[in-house]
């Protein structure tokens, strides 16, 4: 038993540099000083890319989520929102499956199927109605679940906060995304499209209360990000010696 537990976890440690390295060797030249945070050995990156998404958003994706808001009338707001929280469910079930956790998968399931067949194809929320639970799961959660490490903070290009582990499980959660099944690549297109405008439009007013409060948007965004992440994969108990691995590491 000894031996096992040790071969598997070896087999997560090489894993996890795997993930981790593959990325960061695409971003060499990226060091830090010493005082640098090192949850973020990336920073200097990570910042010019939070630059860059930002003059996007407030060029573009702000404006059109403000009259998205602004123009739709809140009911139908709340059934988009609801369709694809319902798409969700779905692929939250599959994780929950992957990390043992019964109880959760079969509230997804029940919420996926109760909301497909009697709310109008997830455009009602009846299970909420019903109080069945829901838990949302991806497979980066998945992958922390199994002991894989987050490895350094990454901004990505438009989709904003990662981890080098959840960059590297994002293929996966494009194909458990049932809007990706569309044949019809306008229709698919669009159903993405509609799905992050949706996202962005809820989140207007916490980018305005960070504008107006937050000394350093990048630093504030990011331990946000950390954190939630964080007890969205432990359920709320992450392990003390959870920290992610020092960038001198990850290439070795």
């Amino acid at each position: 038993m000894k031996n096992s537990s040790s071969l598997k976890s070896g087999w997560v440690q090489r894993c996890s540099s795997v993930l981790m390295s593959a990325v960061l060797i695409t971003l060499t030249g990226c060091a830090t000083g010493p005082t640098a945070d090192r949850r973020d050995p990336l920073e200097p990156f990570n910042r010019g890319v939070y630059k860059f998404n930002d003059v996007v958003d407030r060029a573009v994706i702000k404006p059109v989520a403000t009259a998205y808001r602004d123009v739709l009338p809140s009911p139908i707001r709340t059934g988009v929102n609801n369709f694809f929280n319902n798409l969700q469910d779905a692929w939250s079930a599959v994780n929950s499956a992957l990390q043992l956790k019964g109880q959760a998968a079969g509230n997804n399931l029940v919420r996926f199927g109760v909301n497909t067949f009697l709310g109008l194809g997830g455009v009602l929320d009846i299970a909420s109605e019903m109080r069945v639970e829901r838990h949302t799961e991806d497979f980066g959660q998945t992958l922390g679940h199994w002991g894989v490490k987050s490895g350094p903070y990454l901004v990505l290009p438009l989709l904003g906060p990662s981890t080098v582990r959840d960059t590297a499980a994002l293929p996966v959660d494009a194909q458990g995304n049932l809007v990706s099944s569309i044949n019809d690549v306008p229709t698919r297109n669009s159903a993405t499209a509609l799905n992050l405008l949706d996202r962005r439009s809820r989140l207007l007013e916490a980018s305005d209360i960070l504008d107006q409060v937050a000394l350093d948007p990048y630093t504030f965004t990011r331990d946000a990000f950390l954190q939630r992440r964080q007890n969205s994969v432990y359920d709320g108990y992450p392990p003390d010696d959870d920290e992610p691995m020092p960038a001198d590491n990850l290439t070795k």
